[in-house]
């Protein structure tokens, strides 16, 4: 699977989505684990708090609200990968952000998007992810961060 090397390729990438493809971004050890016998198959995510497992992938999608109106895109994207950059330390080694081409089918216990992944399309850099914390931290809220539990 290819890589997005930077932010604003990834940026790139969903402003040249087909208007039909849904692109999501998903935290996981990636599509092997993920899609065992391919996109398509039953695909499904676990929640953590209870085990119940649930009838698609956890993913958030890549599309802009509406009310975003005409602010840029880049932030919109820095912030999905920056609101669950956690994700990596909390489930371990190999755990990155991809992103899929998918069809929502429900919603999980965190009201996040549960999906059928039709089709993986890349992972996301290193540089990216640094670039996306860069251009979170550089708003000036001082009451926003990502959306981690606390202990």
């Amino acid at each position: 699977m290819p890589v997005v090397d930077d932010l604003d390729r990834l940026v790139a990438l969903i402003r040249n989505s087909a208007p039909d493809e849904e692109l999501y971004v998903r935290w996981s050890q990636g599509p092997v684990a993920d899609l065992p016998d391919g996109p398509g198959s039953a695909q499904s995510s676990r929640d953590a708090l209870t085990g119940i497992e649930l009838p698609g992938l956890s993913a958030n999608p890549l599309a802009v609200e509406p009310w975003w109106g005409d602010r840029p895109l880049r932030l919109w994207v820095a912030r999905r990968l920056y609101d669950y950059c956690h994700l990596r330390d909390l489930r371990g080694p190999g755990v990155r952000p991809w992103v899929l081409v998918g069809e929502q089918c429900g919603r999980g216990p965190d009201n996040e998007p549960l999906v059928q992944c039709r089709r993986p399309v890349a992972w996301v850099s290193e540089r990216a992810l640094r670039e996306a914390h860069r251009a979170v931290e550089a708003q000036p809220s001082t009451e926003w961060g990502p959306l981690h539990r606390a202990d």
